[in-house]
Parts: structure tokens; C-alpha cells; sequence
């Protein structure tokens, strides 16, 4: 991908995102971004690169043609200048006001998947989690089955240690590599990185761009059953046809659902959901999914604001019936909008 032509900043469109005092000025920000061989577009709308389909433009879009496409960029990119790597918005609510500064997000040149020896992949962190499980079956490499089943690139299940069916990044994680704010490459060993119940310590600014993944020996027609019985369990549960990102809030007991019939329930953010009268729970376009109270969908034309703002009415209720303050699952990043429309 090094034959690509150059590419300046693209100029803004008429008009720019505010918040009180506050502006996203696409123009301004793009007079000091590096030149880059990748794709750099100012005022770029987010909401069709999310799942919920919502949410503000970002100052600045940096889509990288390479690893050291980026790594150039990264080091020539302005301290003052906020930072935020984006995966394919499969956990995310991005805020109608939009993202200040530059968001990064890995396209071609980052999904790739390599067979390593000893039942290993090395997979790019725009390599969607479901390509994953599917290569690794292939491959007859057992223990990424429960990737089938979670929405979105490996570079955000690696950051939020994703997982399900009682199996975590975490527990297949055998390296991780990253981009620092200098540009500088990193590597940690997956026991180094701290992970913890949908969380991990790696900086939050670090652009992932690979991972290698460990699994064990396995029969690639016994590993494509049990993920056709996750596929089936999940389809049975979950509204996996609406627009959503997913479990909402994490769960209080600190674990994912296992699936198994003697999983306690009692702890669970969809029981305590459920006994504070929230399934079904509406806000402007925004509900809270019949099908499985842990899921915040767009019904239809919902903002970031009403998404947020039910998930927010729903803590209040649960921590006001149950004693419990939930945590949100989904991340929630960018400006609101301006509060006083002219």
C-alpha cells in the first residue's frame, strides 16, 4: 500500500459542531495534521461508522494506509491535539456534539490473519472478531469459538478484555501490539496487560494494530458445531436484528453469562433491570429491548442523547429499587450537543 498518493486534510464542509463556547473547527485543526499517505477528512459525520447509528462528526477522520503510515503520523501528530482510536462502533455512543481532535480508525492493511505454528494466529486489529473464530476453525485451533458470537474487531475486544459463554480475550490473548502517542511500536505479553472484568490497562490513547492469539488443537468440524451452538443461543436471547451494541451495562456480579444452567442470575444487569419495571423502557428513539433488558437499541431515529439519557434514567431507577449502581458497558465518548439551539 506504499504507491498511494498523499493526501492533505480535506476541507470542512459548510458549517461546524458546537457546544456553548466550545467548536469543532475541522478547518483550523486540519492546518496542523501531518501529511499522510492515508485518508485524513475534516468534519467527518460518525454516525454511519457506529452500530447505533448516531452521534456527532469528528474534527478530524484519519484512516491510515499502513502500519507506518500511522506510526509517521503519530509522531509528527501535535501533543495538544486529542487523540481517540476508534474500532467499528460496535461499543460505542458518540456524542451529537462530536469528537475534538483526531480519531483514528484501522481499515485495509490492519484485518489481516496469519496461522502461526503451535496452534497460534496473529490477526490485525481491524479483523473482525467473527473472522477470527472462523480462521481459527480452519485452522483446527479450539478456544476462539466464543469470538463468533461478539460483535466487532479484535482491537476493541483485546482493550475491553470481551468475552462470553465463561471465555475471555484474556484468556487467549498471548500478545498485543500497539502504536504509542510518539508513534513508537509496542509490544506487552497478554499477562502483562492487566486485564480485568471488560477492561484492560493499556493506555488509552494506544492504537492496537495486532494481537496473537493462543488456542489449543482442535477438530475443525467440532469447533464450527460449538460455534453454530453460540449462534444458536445467541439469536434465541438477544434482539441480534435491532440496532444495538450489545450488553449494555456490565454485569454486578463481575462476569460475563456463562450459559449454563446453574449460572446465578441474581447479580445480573438484566434481572436487576427487569425488577426496577425497565424492560421496555423508552426515550425518544431509544428503548430498552423487550427481547433482553441489557440492550439499549435504536427503534428508530434515537440521538446519542436519548440513548444516553435512558441508559442514565435506567441506573437511577435500578440503584433507586435495587441498592445497585450499575456500570455502563458501552463506551461514551465526544461533546454533547449545544444545549441552546439558535
Amino acid at each position: 500500500m506504499t504507491d498511494q498518493p498523499s493526501h492533505a486534510a480535506e476541507p470542512s464542509p459548510p458549517g461546524e459542531a458546537k457546544r456553548g463556547d466550545a467548536m469543532l473547527d475541522g478547518a483550523a485543526l486540519s492546518a496542523r495534521l501531518p501529511v499522510a499517505r492515508g485518508r485524513i477528512a475534516a468534519m467527518r459525520p460518525l454516525a454511519d461508522l457506529c452500530w447505533l447509528r448516531v452521534g456527532g462528526p469528528a474534527e478530524a477522520l484519519f484512516q491510515p494506509a499502513d502500519r507506518d503510515d500511522l506510526a509517521g503520523f503519530l509522531a509528527a501528530l501535535p501533543a495538544d491535539i486529542p487523540l481517540t482510536p476508534l474500532g467499528v462502533g460496535s461499543n460505542l455512543i458518540i456524542r451529537d456534539g462530536g469528537l475534538s481532535g483526531v480519531a483514528v480508525r484501522l481499515g485495509r492493511g490492519f484485518n489481516g490473519v496469519e496461522v502461526l505454528p503451535d496452534h497460534r494466529l496473529r490477526v490485525g486489529a481491524a479483523l473482525l472478531d467473527s473472522r477470527a473464530a472462523m480462521a481459527a476453525a480452519e485452522a483446527g485451533i479450539a478456544g476462539l469459538e466464543f469470538l463468533r458470537t461478539i460483535p466487532g474487531a479484535l482491537g476493541g475486544a483485546v482493550r475491553m478484555n470481551a468475552g462470553c459463554y465463561g471465555a475471555y480475550a484474556a484468556d487467549v490473548v498471548e500478545t498485543v501490539t500497539y502504536l504509542g502517542r510518539d508513534g513508537r511500536s509496542v509490544t506487552v505479553p497478554g499477562g502483562e496487560i492487566g486485564f480485568g472484568y471488560r477492561s484492560s490497562d493499556l493506555p488509552e490513547d494506544a492504537v492496537i494494530v495486532e494481537a496473537v492469539l493462543r488456542g489449543r488443537p482442535g477438530d475443525p468440524a467440532e469447533i464450527e458445531a460449538k460455534m453454530a451452538d453460540y449462534i444458536a443461543r445467541r439469536e434465541a436471547s438477544q434482539p441480534t436484528r435491532d440496532r444495538s451494541c450489545g450488553s449494555t451495562f456490565r454485569n454486578p456480579s463481575g462476569y460475563s453469562s456463562t450459559g449454563e444452567a446453574g449460572d446465578p442470575m441474581d447479580l445480573k444487569a438484566w434481572t436487576l433491570i427487569d425488577a426496577a419495571g425497565c424492560r421496555g423502557l423508552r426515550r425518544g428513539g431509544a428503548v430498552m429491548s423487550e427481547k433482553h433488558s441489557n440492550f439499549l437499541v435504536n427503534a428508530g431515529g434515537a440521538t446519542a442523547a436519548d440513548l444516553e439519557g435512558l441508559g442514565e434514567e435506567v441506573r437511577a431507577r435500578v440503584r433507586a429499587a435495587c441498592g445497585i449502581a450499575l456500570e455502563w458497558e458501552i463506551r461514551r465518548i465526544g461533546l454533547p450537543p449545544r444545549e441552546a439551539a439558535s
